[in-house]
């Protein structure tokens, strides 16, 4: 029986190639983080706590793209390992905000570099003014794709 006209041709899908590539980058960058101790989600988490300090557990699930949950045990075991701290009560509303100890920060140093090897191996083969290229096109698709029409 032919499949002819069904679901969507895998040689030829920008789609499929994105989380082919997304899939290949994380599998790169737990290679670099396991020596250290950690995960991606893991180096998401101090990385967004680095950049928005104060943020809510929902807030880095978000950033993190993964459940509140997820991200819920994730911080339990950061505070326990003396990674970030949150206060015992929320000081408005529900929300803990998380902020990174000075072991956090130190962590995330050695994760960031390590990350940043692999971006630059991931984007050896590009020139400079392809790198922006492709960085704009990413970009304009997640607007798209969100329905922001006014994006980059």
């Amino acid at each position: 029986m032919s499949q002819e006209g069904v679901g969507v041709n895998l040689e030829t899908s920008l789609g499929y190639l994105l989380k082919e590539a997304s899939s290949a980058l994380r599998a790169a960058m737990e290679e670099v983080l396991r020596p250290l101790g950690m995960s991606v989600t893991h180096y998401s988490c101090l990385e967004l706590l680095a950049q928005r300090p104060g943020l809510s557990n929902s807030e880095l699930a978000r950033g993190a793209f993964v459940t509140r949950q997820t991200m819920n045990v994730l911080l339990q075991t950061l505070e326990r390992d003396g990674y970030v701290t949150r206060p015992a009560e929320a000081p408005v509303g529900k929300a803990l905000p998380t902020r990174l100890t000075p072991r956090g920060r130190r962590s995330l140093e050695k994760a960031s570099a390590a990350v940043r090897s692999v971006e630059a191996r991931m984007l050896a083969g590009l020139t400079e003014s392809q790198q922006s290229d492709a960085f704009r096109t990413l970009q304009r698709m997640i607007h798209s794709l969100r329905g922001d029409n006014e994006g980059p």
